[in-house]
């Protein structure tokens, strides 16, 4: 059971800073300059490997199994940028 939470809470994480990078990019397309698009994958990278960083930095403090917590980053990360990526592209 244990495990289940684990990958909940980081796709919580993930999913968190996933909007984060999705309020980034949509400000940055909405600009339609290619420096501030380079700028923002840039920052939203920087985000992720960051989200990544937090995980492994507190996996003393974490009462949760530390490798399902990533797990559960990638998962809640690439889930906002699939949802993201298939409204961006007009879906329903």
């Amino acid at each position: 059971m244990s495990y289940v939470l684990a990958v909940l809470a980081g796709a919580v994480w993930g999913a968190a800073v996933g909007l984060v990078n999705m309020l980034i990019m949509r400000r940055a397309l909405k600009k339609q300059k290619d420096k501030a698009l380079l700028g923002a994958n840039v920052l939203r990278t920087a985000l992720d490997l960051a989200a990544f960083a937090a995980v492994f930095l507190l996996r003393e403090l974490l009462p949760l199994p530390y490798t399902f917590v990533l797990v559960g980053t990638a998962l809640g990360l690439s889930m906002t940028t699939i949802v993201y990526s298939f409204r961006l592209a007009g879906g329903k």
